[in-house]
């Protein structure tokens, strides 16, 4: 789910002529799926432009997931997976590989410190616009200077990042 917060500025609302502009972009370019869905956007919309100046909404919005992107970067992890040679648990390999994208929550320790806490990638709890973001970040950590390294340690930087670039390759990553 993404979450954004607004704030109503202190600018004044524009003219009457403008804001029929607004509305029409708004209300025939984008409708409700259903009637029910029609009520509430335009609600939605009555209650933001509402707001005094300095009040703030919590938008909450869900874009559903792509099927085909989720199938694709599920199989690029177990791809990673089967050639690689440290892990032999699946799902430690998924917390290591979110710890080193940071797809993480920081939280105090048992003993004072910082530790992380591996953020979920549900369905409920990441939509498709979260999930674009956590395939870009784990993209971006098997391309950096420390998982090929780590994940064949026979092999030694350029041939380490070969068997990555090998892999991410074929699937145009």
């Amino acid at each position: 789910m993404s979450k954004l917060n607004v704030v109503r500025t202190d600018i004044a609302l524009p003219p009457e002529a403008q804001l029929t502009f607004v509305r029409k972009f708004l209300f025939e370019c984008f409708e409700g799926f259903t009637e029910d869905d029609n009520k509430k956007w335009r609600r939605f919309w009555t209650a933001l432009a509402k707001k005094e100046p300095g009040e703030m909404a919590l938008i909450e919005m869900v874009f559903p997931r792509s099927g085909p992107f989720h199938k694709r970067h599920m199989k690029i992890e177990q791809v990673v997976f089967d050639a690689q040679e440290r892990f032999t648990d699946f799902d430690m390999f998924l917390d290591w590989m979110k710890i080193g994208a940071g797809w993480v929550v920081w939280v105090p320790g048992p003993k004072g410190g910082i530790v992380p806490l591996v953020r979920s990638i549900s369905y409920a709890k990441a939509d498709e616009n979260e999930f674009q973001e956590f395939h870009a970040k784990v993209m971006a950590f098997l391309r950096g200077p420390h998982a090929a390294n780590y994940l064949w340690p026979h092999l030694k930087g350029i041939w380490a990042n070969e068997m990555m670039n090998t892999i991410l390759q074929e699937f145009n990553e």
